[in-house]
Order: C-alpha cells, then structure tokens, then sequence
C-alpha cells in the first residue's frame, strides 16, 4: 500500500471571502462535495493536485475556535512583495513587514497573514528546501 498527502482541511463561515483570498493567492477551484448539512469546496494551486478542502457547514455564524494547537500551513510563491500586495487589495495585511526567521540571512523571507476565518498562511519568499540543521 502506497501513502499520498491529499489535503489539509480548514472550515469556513464565508465560502465567497475565503475563495477570494485563496484565489488571490493562486489557487484554483477545483469540485465541490455536497452532504446534508455541509459542503466541502476543493482547491489546488497550478499543475498540482487538490491540497485545500474548504468546509462550510450549514447555518454556522460564530467564529470557530482555532485552538492553541494550529499554528500555519506554509505557500512558497514567486514574489512575496506582489502576493502580499494581492492580499492587500481584499484587506488582508501581514502580521509584520516579511522578514527572516530567527535573523538567518541564509533562509528566504517569509510572512504571516490570516485567511477570514483567522487560519494563519505562512508566505515563503521562493523556494525553500528542507532545512537540514543538526539536533540541538
């Protein structure tokens, strides 16, 4: 038996905000799954597959509880200036001015912004390759 990543799942209380965003950021949507109190909306960025299922359950308009657990999931992209100038145009700024993590010169820049349900996207100026620092 042979394992794939298929997708992360995130639930929305706006479908139309929360494809704007993801839009501004290159994904593409892709299908739809409907359930009796719920529908899920599939998306994937270029040439690649379906990695970002959207929830959105029926008569939901409280926030949801993000909890101490999640942190981010992270997009690399061409040109970190221009995708935060895109997220900008919906009212999206970044939680501070792109940076290097830790100070290190050596990583690309990156970026923290907050889908409109508060899910937080790491942008990662280019490409980043797996760190490969020794234990601590």
């Amino acid at each position: 038996m042979s394992t794939a990543f298929v997708h992360t799942c995130v639930r929305v209380r706006d479908p139309e905000a929360s494809l704007r965003f993801y839009a501004a950021l290159g994904f593409e949507r892709r299908g739809r799954l409907n359930f009796d109190t719920a529908y899920n909306l599939y998306l994937g960025l270029p040439g690649g597959g379906d990695v970002l299922e959207l929830t959105v359950n029926d008569g939901r308009t409280e926030p949801y509880d993000l909890g101490d657990g999640y942190n981010h999931f992270a997009l690399t992209v061409d040109d970190i200036d221009a995708t935060l100038a895109a997220v900008a145009a919906l009212g999206v700024e970044p939680e501070k001015p792109p940076f290097h993590p830790g100070g290190r010169d050596d990583l690309p820049r990156i970026a923290f912004i907050a889908d409109p349900d508060g899910y937080r996207v790491e942008l990662i100026d280019g490409a980043f390759p797996t760190p490969q620092d020794p234990d601590r």
